[in-house]
């Protein structure tokens, strides 16, 4: 009888639709394959086969506040999910929202429905394997996500570092903050793409801007392109001239050099562009001389104040000239620019954005960072002999190199954070990686040592894979003595891992450990460091300093550098633990390099995913690790895990530097940075004495420290995080905001080098 009232009141649809009213509760059962997804014969397990892959939800979600949960499985380690709502007016990228995915690991996010919709889930954006454990999409009321999404912001975004930011509002007031902390992590060519629409278009000044920017100009710079050119495909070569006349700076001409191109098509274009514009000039060479003869011919014609290096399949943006210009006015004696750059392919699409660091000697020993775009003023190219046969596939590192020997001041080098430049990734191309050429790796690894051999004797070059290479820097005899200082309070198990690891696996010769004892009451523990110090085998190997305070991380650094004997000093948590034997000769050549302050490992958690490749100033209002959480074989960022490279600042955790610089700056801030950022702040003294910090993933230890410890949660440490949150800021101020070792596209809310949102870039944030 009630089933047959029900029927008689309510039709098929608006029972179902009343039911999804009430339901409060999504799980994988609603989960559907939509498009680009196989079902593999494993249970659970997909196969993403184009990079859209798609998922609906069954039925529709009323609006309101939703917590969505994920957990994968992903073949690719990590992945970019991004769900869709649909209110009526179709799908669109205005209303998706992205979840960062780690492989194994739940992640979860608040999400708002602002009107009844239909959900469609995409778990990435590429081709792989998966399998989906977990997804959850479950209603939640307002006062239950407030909470939740203002600590993600706390803990991450400067702006909510205050503890009653945002209290007074609504949760949507602050909504796009908190859904830019999930969008910046896009780095597939999707999410390139949005941040070319909404940031990069905005940043760049359009051709009509350019008049009123250069009014004031004090000089109009002019440039030579420089074109070798050698059977180019025909539309390759037609984009290339086409990008050159689409210059909106007007003071350039085209030096073209076509290495006797066999191709009929070739010289025909080049005659082609050559009548339709005078600034275009060309010589056809008799006999194929390869690169660097091509290139010196070019060099010949050439006739203004730089040169500007450009390959004959690659494209510049439109104002990549004007904006060259534009920094030559706040800098007019420089010597060597460079922009960022990115990839694109047959089809026009951009993708792989390489935004680079500022001047950075120990990246470039490490890997050809500058490349692209590459403008040299003209004399110092025309000094140093010009491009050398038999460096073909690296010409450009060598040539690099060269000039950088004679540039006095560093900071005639001049980065553009822009990206100026378009590489073509074809087949054959080395923008599809570098074993695409194999000749070149070797052609840069003896530019390199030849480099070395001249101006840093002992120096050894190695190829550590294609187009990344390490620098062997020598140890001086007799080794010097390292102070390692290891402070602790109880904690047995791991002060006893820390001590013996460095004791049976380190193969560097001449150290001492200072085991600085804050009050500790561990029975274990006290035997623990009272045995070892008592050991006949270990005399004056290990000592024990008492440090009878409350805990002061500065202090306790501070006191036990005045009892080292060694001229180096090492700060070295009790929860690490040595890896590799060579750990301390790795970073002992780095800290007696006379150049170099802070030399800084590569920590790893337990499960050996990233805690530690170098801290990256600004990131949540001061400063965070970068690449952390990613898989320890990971590349990294361009192959920054693989490279020893310069940074701002490193861990106090596992820290070398020489005493005489410790000394220098006046050691760690025993009085206003008790706990935190007094690692930081002691690197960024250090750095601006004059001394270069640098991180090297050749020295590997673990770091015991938790990864779901979370944040000091107690009223009194969350006030005094809070105030030294405030002394660096107050401190170093704008230099929070721009590491020279970073680039001002990228994220500064989280620690993965992925794009900035357009609201950071345009001041939103």
């Amino acid at each position: 009888m009630i089933r047959q009232l029900r029927k008689a009141f309510f039709s098929r649809a608006k029972r179902s639709r009343w039911w999804q009213r009430l339901r409060r509760e999504f799980g994988i059962r609603d989960l559907h394959p939509a498009a680009g997804i196989d079902t593999l014969p494993v249970s659970g397990e997909y196969r993403s086969t184009g990079q859209d892959p798609q998922f609906r939800l069954k039925g529709f979600l009323p609006a309101g506040w939703y917590m969505v949960e994920v957990n994968m499985t992903l073949a690719l380690g990590q992945a970019d999910a991004r769900f869709y709502l649909d209110t009526g007016d179709g799908e669109s990228e205005e209303m998706s929202f992205a979840l960062p995915v780690r492989s194994g690991k739940l992640a979860k996010r608040v999400l708002c429905v602002p009107a009844e919709a239909k959900m469609r889930f995409d778990p990435l954006a590429s081709v792989g394997s998966f399998t989906i454990g977990h997804f959850r999409v479950v209603r939640v009321l307002e006062a239950f996500a407030r909470p939740r999404v203002l600590r993600k912001l706390r803990n991450i975004h400067p702006r909510y570092r205050q503890s009653d930011t945002g209290e007074r509002y609504r949760l949507s007031h602050y909504w796009s903050d908190y859904n830019a902390l999930f969008e910046g992590s896009q780095q597939d060519s999707e999410g390139y793409a949005r941040w070319i629409e909404k940031a990069e278009r905005t940043l760049l000044p359009d051709g009509a801007s350019h008049e009123r920017i250069s009014a004031c100009w004090k000089s109009r710079p002019t440039f030579s392109i420089l074109l070798p050119t050698f059977n180019t495909r025909e539309s390759q070569l037609r984009d290339c001239l086409d990008s050159i006349l689409a210059q909106t700076y007007p003071h350039w001409d085209l030096c073209v050099a076509d290495d006797a191109s066999t191709e009929p098509h070739v010289a025909k274009i080049l005659a082609e562009y050559a009548q339709r514009d005078a600034r275009i000039r060309v010589i056809v060479r008799e006999h194929n001389g390869h690169i660097c003869a091509a290139s010196n011919t070019a060099l010949s014609m050439a006739g203004q104040d730089f040169v500007v290096l450009l390959d004959h399949d690659d494209t510049l943006a439109a104002n990549a000239l004007f904006a060259v210009a534009q920094h030559l006015q706040s800098r007019p004696t420089a010597q060597i620019l460079y922009s960022d750059e990115d990839k694109i392919d047959d089809d026009g699409h951009r993708f792989a954005p390489f935004f680079k660091p500022d001047w950075s000697p120990d990246l470039l020993y490490a890997q050809n960072y500058v490349c692209h775009l590459g403008i040299y003023r003209r004399e110092l190219v025309t000094a140093v002999g010009g491009f050398r046969p038999g460096f073909e596939g690296s010409q450009d590192y060598d040539l690099l190199l060269r000039c950088v020997a004679r540039v006095t001041d560093s900071r005639d080098i001049v980065h553009i954070p822009m990206v100026l430049y378009h590489w073509r990734a074809s087949e054959g191309s080395t923008a599809l990686g570098h074993d695409r050429k194999d000749y070149a790796a070797e052609a840069a690894r003896r530019a390199l040592q030849e480099h070395m051999d001249r101006h840093h004797p002992g120096v050894v070059m190695e190829v550590t894979r294609p187009g990344i290479y390490r620098p062997r820097w020598p140890v001086p005899a007799p080794p010097p003595l390292v102070s390692l200082i290891v402070p602790t309070r109880d904690g047995y198990d791991i002060l006893r891992t820390c001590i013996e690891s460095i004791l049976q696996k380190t193969s560097y010769p001449n150290y001492e450990i200072l085991i600085v004892d804050n009050q500790s009451t561990c029975p274990q523990t006290l035997a623990y460091m009272a045995e070892i110090c008592a050991d006949a085998s270990r005399s004056g190997r290990v000592r024990l300093l008492q440090f009878d305070f409350p805990f002061n991380y500065s202090a306790i650094n501070n006191f036990a550098a005045k009892e080292a004997r060694g001229s180096i000093l090492g700060l070295i948590n009790n929860d690490v633990e040595v890896i590799n034997a060579d750990w301390l000769t790795e970073m002992v050549s780095h800290a007696v390099r006379p150049d170099i302050g802070c030399v800084g490992a590569k920590l790893y958690y337990p499960d050996r995913t990233i805690q530690h490749a170098g801290v990256v100033l600004g990131i949540g209002g001061v400063a965070g690790h970068s690449h952390k959480y990613l898989p320890g074989h990971a590349d990294g960022y361009f192959g920054r895990l693989l490279a020893i490279h310069n940074v701002s600042a490193v861990t106090g955790a596992a820290l070398l530097v020489r005493r005489a610089v410790f000394d220098l700056v006046g050691g760690l801030d025993q009085e206003t940075l008790k706990v935190a950022f007094n690692d930081v702040d002691f690197c960024i003294k250090v750095r601006d004495a004059g001394f270069r910090n640098l991180w090297t993933p050749f020295a590997e230890l673990f770091h015991h420290e938790s990864k779901s410890r979370g944040t000091d949660e107690t009223e009194d440490k969350r006030k005094r995080f809070a105030l030294e949150c405030e002394v660096m800021q107050e401190r170093w101020g704008s230099a929070l905001s721009r590491d020279p070792f970073y680039n001002p596209n990228l994220t500064l809310v989280r620690e993965d080098y992925s794009l900035a949102s357009h609201q950071s870039l345009v001041g939103g944030d």
